[in-house]
């Protein structure tokens, strides 16, 4: 594969593809998806259908770093998991004061998500199950990850991280946390999941709202 060449058409395309891999999950007791909004969710309305399982969203923030908001300094999950990249602040000599600034920035946004998405209401009973989360891609995987180890604290029975496409060394990264990977493509140049797409257009609440319903509606409640 050539870099920059397009994989997927867009994210349904790629949910689709996704579950072709994941078929062993197919109405599986005990299983629900768990998308990462906004872009996770889309993917996993198509994973939620085709294997006929539950779809719920979990909401995981990226502390952004002061000065350079686009670089993960860490992420916040919705359980209040909070993962940090020590490096990072190191480099960007960030203090005390900033970080927390910046959580209580991102619970802001979390708690209006989870109005937004979930009525307010919390996430489902998860201890014991089976996850799979699902996004769009991984990049630096920071929001990823935290939501990885969000999960296993919540004490899921088998937690499975799939993800349409992502760097070389994210499978090795992922089974330090989940229990089994899911990677359709592992492109040698990566520079930014939407490279990938045809179409990786900005989601919208209200087409994620939409799929949750339908998610919802079709599965039984995980």
């Amino acid at each position: 594969m050539m870099s920059g060449e397009t994989i997927f058409q867009d994210r349904r395309d790629a949910g689709r593809r996704l579950a072709q891999a994941l078929m062993s999950y197919t109405e599986a007791p005990d299983t629900c998806v768990l998308g990462l909004p906004r872009g996770g969710v889309i993917v996993g309305d198509q994973v939620s259908r085709i294997l006929h399982l539950p779809l719920e969203v979990l909401i995981t923030r990226k502390l952004g770093t002061p000065g350079n908001p686009e670089l993960a300094m860490g992420a916040l999950a919705e359980t209040g998991y909070r993962h940090l990249n020590p490096q990072v602040l190191q480099q960007f000599a960030v203090s005390e004061r900033q970080l927390e600034e910046e959580v209580r920035c991102q619970q802001t946004e979390i708690a209006r998500q989870v109005e937004r998405y979930r009525q307010g209401r919390a996430l489902p009973p998860l201890s014991g199950r089976t996850v799979l989360l699902v996004d769009d891609g991984l990049a630096t995987g920071a929001t990823f990850y935290a939501s990885l180890s969000a999960l296993r604290a919540l004490e899921v029975d088998s937690l499975v991280a799939a993800v349409p496409v992502a760097p070389l060394h994210a499978e090795k990264d992922l089974l330090t946390k989940a229990d089994v990977a899911v990677i359709l493509e592992t492109p040698r140049q990566f520079f930014a999941i939407g490279q990938f797409y045809a179409d990786f257009s900005q989601v919208q609440d209200e087409e994620v709202i939409a799929c949750l319903a339908r998610g919802r509606a079709s599965s039984r409640e995980p």
